[in-house]
């Protein structure tokens, strides 16, 4: 997908709906965290601004004999599952340790720290011995039966630990990362606190070393919901990297020396980063230590480690050996469920990385070649303008942000009453009943909530139903604050890119408006089939709009190697061909096209189909 900036840019503002505008990022980094206070769990303090929230889960812990009041509520729901909820406190501290100052100059420093204690002081509360740790309150199974407010919500609030006899290395391991990473923000600014921090760090990573298993073992309630595949060996060697760039400690820089190659630090070529799956973190990590010469003596396995973080970037840009999925409209696609949160985290990782990589004069070493480190940070710029709004829906997967976002929300409190405003008490049931099968809009406005996001072809269905595309989460937020930040800062030598857009042909004489054909027939050349769609429309500024899926069929016995497409009367953006000049060809990740598939291209005008003609291919 080619990109640009210059004065094609205005016409694009004047001629194309606001979607395609340049974004504020600074608002949506405001907006982002005001999502962070709609997930609380707690006594709500009285600086509290997401005011249709009140106080909930007042008596977590309490059948166990322990103070649990407080943390987060991981998503749509009222459970607190502590190991999303670490890896979020873990992805907003590295956050601020990269980006404070720009966090700063957007007036958000205090309210991104704000966020981050909110998760550490229960943590404090979850970590009552050395040797213990309660990795979640309710469960999935009897939270999900209900639809109710967390302000009076009448499920189970069990709560589930792990000790020496019921380890989960996994959990305690990822708690351990997020109490050092934000120690280090705490350092100067309350460094009792910061101590205390890395004291709790301390021992849970012994915790999680000494008695090692997995978590969902353990707390079994949480499999169904957040089981831990990858298992813990990716969550100790996290755990150690942050305890070393938080204590300078050479325990921690050896001990990844030492196990790197043994717990799959050095062997896994990673195209994922998330809550489950810590490896490409790890990587990135373990690559600045490097390029701060800090490896000493373990330089040959930390190079190795930096190999799998280029590997990571690079199948990003699609430059890779293996290079990760994208929507025809250029966002990475990993699942159907909840794909975003995918998104910003790589996009996070993205971000750091060329920062890194810049500032040790370095570049990005791909099987396709040497990358600058700009390319990096205009990958992520790319992913973070989708999710504002610039993709083939021109729809802002932000609640808040733009004109056109998500208005059903899968999120209980969001989508019933507040309870300050009626506090008429709903049912278990009686809430699905009564507010989950509303077709309006949400009564209480998410706002800043990442939902799950379009799936692999950039649909999306706007209904509370659809959880796999409507419900947010908190790890989808965390890593987004630090991108909003950066590319907010305005120090950096980039531009508002856009998909490149033909002007607009001006017509001087009335002309009969004409709808656009829904679906226009199959044109063939040779082994190359061509069917388009239209799927979508919508009105902007008194235009209609259409969106068009086209999809292109490799009718062959053999791949097709090369194809040249020529496209005429196109007035709008497109998403999911590479361009060079007037002539389209295949996707830059995509590097054939095998026998019986087909690949979708989608583009966006306000007339008939664009005329899509085979130019010219090569078989394999």
């Amino acid at each position: 997908m080619e990109k640009f900036a210059s004065v094609t840019a205005l016409l694009l503002l004047l001629c194309f709906p606001v979607a395609f505008s340049g974004h504020d990022y600074g608002q949506a980094l405001s907006k982002s965290l005001l999502f962070f206070e709609a997930q609380r769990s707690g006594v709500l303090p009285s600086s509290q601004r997401v005011t249709w929230r009140s106080h909930s889960g007042l008596n977590d812990g309490k059948s166990s004999g322990v103070n649990l009041v407080g943390g987060y509520y991981d998503a749509g729901d009222n459970v607190k599952f502590g190991l999303p909820m670490a890896f979020t406190v873990t992805m907003m501290a590295w956050s601020v340790i990269e980006y404070g100052n720009q966090l700063a100059a957007n007036g958000e420093l205090g309210h991104s720290i704000d966020a981050i204690k909110w998760g550490t002081d229960y943590f404090i509360k979850a970590h009552p011995e050395p040797n213990v740790l309660y990795g979640e309150v309710g469960d999935g199974n009897t939270d999900h039966y209900c639809w109710q407010r967390p302000e009076e919500m009448t499920t189970d609030r069990k709560a589930y630990m792990i000790d020496p006899s019921n380890p989960g290395s996994d959990l305690a391991g990822e708690t351990a990362a997020a109490m050092a990473a934000a120690s280090i923000v705490f350092r100067r600014s309350n460094p009792a606190y910061s101590r205390l921090l890395l004291t709790h760090a301390y021992q849970l990573f012994d915790f999680a070393d000494k008695y090692r298993g997995k978590y969902d073992s353990s707390i079994t309630v949480a499999r169904k919901y957040y089981g831990s595949v990858s298992g813990y060996n990716d969550e100790l060697l996290w755990a150690a990297a942050w305890l070393y760039q938080a204590s300078n400690n050479q325990f921690y820089l050896d001990y990844l020396g030492r196990n790197g190659d043994s717990m799959g630090g050095t062997g896994w070529s990673m195209t994922e980063f998330g809550w489950d799956v810590k490896y490409a973190g790890v990587q990135t990590l373990v690559a600045k230590f490097l390029m701060q010469g800090k490896a000493g003596r373990h330089t040959p396995v930390f190079q190795k480690f930096q190999q799998k973080a280029d590997f990571f970037m690079c199948s990003l840009l699609g430059k890779g050996s293996r290079n990760i999925q994208k929507t025809p409209g250029g966002l990475i696609f990993r699942q159907r469920w909840n794909n975003m949160q995918f998104v910003t985290s790589a996009s996070f990782l993205t971000t750091v990385y060329s920062d890194y990589l810049t500032s040790s004069r370095s570049y990005l070493r791909c099987s396709a070649g040497n990358v600058a480190p700009s390319q990096l940070l205009s990958f992520a710029k790319s992913q973070v303008d989708y999710i504002l709004g610039d993709n083939p829906r021109a729809t802002s997967y932000m609640v808040g942000y733009g004109n056109n976002f998500p208005q059903r929300v899968h999120h209980r409190g969001s989508s019933i009453v507040s309870y300050k405003v009626d506090r008429s008490f709903v049912t278990c049931r009686g809430g699905y009943a009564t507010w989950f099968s509303r077709k309006g809009s949400d009564p209480n406005l998410l706002t800043g909530a990442i939902v799950g996001g379009p799936d692999a072809y950039d649909n999306f269905a706007d209904r509370r139903d659809n959880y796999e595309q409507t419900e947010p989460a908190t790890y989808n937020n965390a890593p987004l604050l630090g991108v909003l930040a950066r590319l907010s800062s305005g120090h950096s030598g980039y531009s508002q890119l856009l998909p490149v857009v033909p002007a607009p042909v001006v017509v001087r004489r009335p002309m009969p408006i004409r709808k656009p054909r829904v679906t226009s027939p199959v044109r063939a050349s040779g082994p190359v089939a061509i069917v388009q769609k239209m799927t979508g429309s919508w009105v902007s500024k008194g235009r209609t709009y259409y969106r068009y899926s086209t999809t292109v069929i490799n009718k062959s016995p053999r791949a097709l190697k090369t194809l040249n497409l020529s496209i005429k009367n196109l007035y709008g953006p497109i998403w999911g061909l590479s361009r060079s000049g007037n002539s389209f060809g295949l996707p830059s990740w995509m590097h054939s096209l095998q026998s019986g598939k087909s690949l979708e291209f989608v583009y966006i005008h306000s007339t008939s189909p664009a005329n899509v003609a085979v130019s010219s291919y090569t078989l394999a």
